[in-house]
């Protein structure tokens, strides 16, 4: 029998080789201090599935690439040198300027934006504006489901495409599976450029199975925008939800900072399909003034512009004086988080936080329980909204300023995946929004410690258990 002992000790040494290099790299790239422990101490522990299990979900390849990328299509504000550029009010001086060293886009005023609460009337405004498309539509989404309302996007779309506008769609790759029928099979065919953002082949491409695009854009002309919570499909509609329905809320904006979401869009185009969108056909110059509110794109993502979001929310709580609402489906706050939400209870800011009731991803309510006392304990407010389902967004500061847009209060959102939000300075949409947010509040069920603390010990257990998934939820 031959003598094996050498073969042995290569394997080993080169296994041990592997996890050593796997330790050095998660020191030197990974930022948060609980993330290195773990993934060092999986690796020391298994070295060679704990080695793999990192090169595979632990290293951000989506940055590298959208550096190289960004070399070739940066995002541009054209505004940086306009008249509609907005002074930043001493009152919000602070919270601006940090807008400006985040995002690379400038707060603009001249923009009409207009809150749309409802399903059918927000997918009524959205056809109606493909309809009257003259240039150019393009169209991002998480979920684009191919049923009744699918359906009717798909006809309007294909109609404008028919008539000479150029039309472009992206949809997220996974979450297109959704639905059971492929959108983008049925869009291609129609003969409209479609492409799926980071098509899911496993298993070479699962090491960024976890990275999805979540925006949601529709931008007409160049001139005329749409964004927010509100996938395409048949639950957000109040006439026919089907078995699942859902409340969310979405806004049109239109003027100067629909460029802006435009540029977003474009980035995210030229990377998943390699063409670059450029020209009057998207980007009509100058796009005319529509009102006088003031905004600003705030793109986030597991690239360049990583962590833009987590920080805008830290620097929003710490400006806050008097009142901070957020609503949100899914909310789990990290560490920096929820310890500004404290602080902002403590200073005596007035601190809402509206939940569902019951959650769609029961796995995501669980984890959200552990921290729901410590919160309520330093004075902030939870409050459970009911039935159906409230997949908003909202975050809204002294009833003045506001951030809406994709993005959830989770790991997911917050370090994952690519978001689009918009941050708002005025004083009539924030008023506009806390009447809402008030409305809302009034017919929920305000979360005591009493009702926390008394739990079952198996439901803590439970919850504890589905906590320590928060990274990945």
């Amino acid at each position: 029998m031959p003598d094996t002992g050498w073969v042995a000790s290569i394997v080993a040494v080169a296994v041990f080789g592997f996890a050593a290099v796997s330790v050095v790299h998660a020191l030197l790239q990974r930022r948060d201090t609980g993330t290195i422990i773990a993934w060092v101490g999986l690796i020391v522990l298994l070295p060679l599935a704990g080695s793999a299990l990192y090169w595979l979900f632990g290293v951000n390849r989506i940055r590298r690439r959208a550096h190289a990328l960004r070399e070739g299509y940066l995002i541009t504000d054209p505004s940086a040198h306009d008249d509609t550029l907005v002074e930043h009010p001493a009152r919000w001086e602070r919270l601006l300027h940090s807008g400006d060293r985040l995002s690379p886009f400038r707060l603009v005023r001249g923009n009409a934006i207009e809150p749309l609460f409802d399903g059918d009337r927000t997918y009524a405004r959205m056809l109606d504006a493909i309809d009257q498309a003259r240039a150019s539509i393009t169209l991002a989404t998480y979920i684009f489901d191919y049923d009744r309302v699918g359906e009717r996007f798909v006809a309007h779309l294909q109609q404008a495409h028919d008539r000479g506008v150029q039309v472009r769609v992206l949809i997220d790759a996974v979450g297109a599976r959704y639905s059971r029928r492929n959108t983008l099979r049925r869009l291609r065919r129609a003969g409209i450029p479609a492409a799926a953002f980071m098509p899911v082949h496993l298993p070479r491409s699962l090491a960024a199975f976890n990275l999805r695009n979540h925006r949601k854009m529709l931008v007409i002309d160049g001139r005329r925008a749409f964004t927010g919570g509100m996938n395409i499909r048949r639950g957000h509609s109040h006439i026919d939800p089907g078995s699942h329905p859902i409340q969310d809320l979405h806004f049109e904006l239109r003027g100067p900072a629909c460029a802006q979401v435009q540029r977003v869009f474009g980035e995210d185009w030229q990377f998943a399909t390699g063409e670059r969108l450029d020209g009057p056909v998207w980007f009509p110059d100058p796009i005319e003034t529509a009102g006088a509110r003031a905004c600003r794109g705030l793109p986030d993502g597991p690239d360049e512009d990583f962590e833009v979001l987590n920080f805008t929310l830290q620097a929003a709580l710490a400006e806050a004086r008097e009142e901070v609402t957020i609503i949100t489906p899914y909310f789990l706050p990290g560490v920096a988080l929820a310890g500004a939400l404290k602080a902002a209870a403590l200073r005596g800011v007035q601190v809402n936080i509206l939940i569902p009731a019951l959650n769609n991803l029961r796995l995501v309510e669980w984890a959200s329980r552990p921290q729901q006392a410590e919160l309520l304990e330093r004075g902030c407010r939870l409050w459970l909204t009911p039935p159906p389902f409230n997949h908003a967004k909202l975050m809204l500061v002294d009833r003045e300023w506001a951030l809406v847009g994709s993005a959830n209060w989770d790991p997911r959102s917050l370090r994952l995946n690519f978001e689009f939000n918009l941050e708002c300075l005025d004083r009539g949409l924030g008023s506009e929004l806390a009447e809402w947010a008030d409305h809302l509040r009034e017919q929920s069920h305000p979360l005591t410690l009493a009702e926390v603390r008394t739990r079952p010990l198996a439901t803590q257990l439970r919850d504890g258990a589905a906590r320590l998934l928060t990274p990945y939820l």
